[in-house]
């Protein structure tokens, strides 16, 4: 059955220098005749993408070929500037851990919304906090504002609740490198529970290693196209063979 399928879809995003635009600047460029339009890049271009139930997918490529932005896209962070997503069942994203919570309210009141968000009830949810708490080792933060917490425990919070919540969707982005070594093994621990469970699993990294053993089928992202989709150690291969042969021929100017 089909859990995900994205029709065409394309995404143009504002460049660093559109994200650092200065109105006083632009109004005297404007004035001296000097103002030209922010450029955009088109991060995503043309994706057609169908992913069975149950499926663990790897996601690889260069840096900037669009991975993130895929992902961000099927959570609905992001909307694609053209095309259809469509998304069945209750997605948990490990993308940006924490992003979505709000500084000022309690750790409790966070895991509650931040559940609630994920399409979980606030019930459900309650019921969760104590495990969760405990996962996260924040026991004796569950009262205070999350903006007291430092970056690595807010990570270790958006990771408990993500992982606990049980989701028909995990989305991974490089999030094995939260916390100190005995945290980052707890994460590993409670991933592969969801490779011997039903859950669709979208995964980026660089493990290239990891992801030939652990995925089933591999997509190939280049320049925000998808280059390929197949089979997990044919797909790196054909991968591996393209990263090669750049880094020969940077060696050799």
């Amino acid at each position: 059955m089909e859990i995900i399928r994205l029709d065409q879809v394309s995404l143009w995003r504002r460049t660093q220098e559109e994200f650092s635009y200065d109105l006083k600047k632009t109004i005297l460029s404007f004035l001296e005749g000097r103002y030209r339009q922010p450029t955009r890049k088109l991060v995503l271009d043309e994706i057609n993408l169908q992913v069975e139930a149950g499926k663990k997918i790897g996601i690889i490529g260069a840096n900037g070929s669009g991975k993130s932005t895929l992902l961000k896209v099927i959570c609905g962070i992001l909307q694609p500037t053209s095309g259809v997503v469509r998304v069945g069942g209750k997605i948990a994203p490990l993308i940006e851990l924490g992003a979505g919570f709000d500084t000022e309210i309690s750790v409790i009141d966070n895991i509650i919304f931040y559940g609630v968000m994920l399409g979980f009830s606030r019930q459900q949810m309650i019921a969760r906090v104590p495990s969760i708490l405990e996962f996260a080792q924040l026991q004796d933060y569950s009262l205070v504002p999350v903006k007291v917490l430092s970056s690595g425990m807010v990570a270790r919070l958006g990771f408990a609740i993500a992982t606990d919540v049980q989701p028909d969707i995990l989305i991974l982005d490089e999030v094995l490198s939260v916390g100190d070594e005995s945290f980052r093994n707890k994460c590993k621990q409670r991933i592969e529970k969801f490779w011997t469970a039903d859950a669709t699993v979208l995964v980026v990294s660089h493990d290239l290693e990891f992801i030939q053993h652990s995925c089933e089928r591999v997509i190939w992202l280049d320049k925000g196209k998808i280059k390929l989709i197949g089979n997990a150690k044919q797909v790196v291969k054909e991968y591996l063979k393209t990263t090669m042969t750049t880094d020969t021929f940077s060696t050799s100017l």
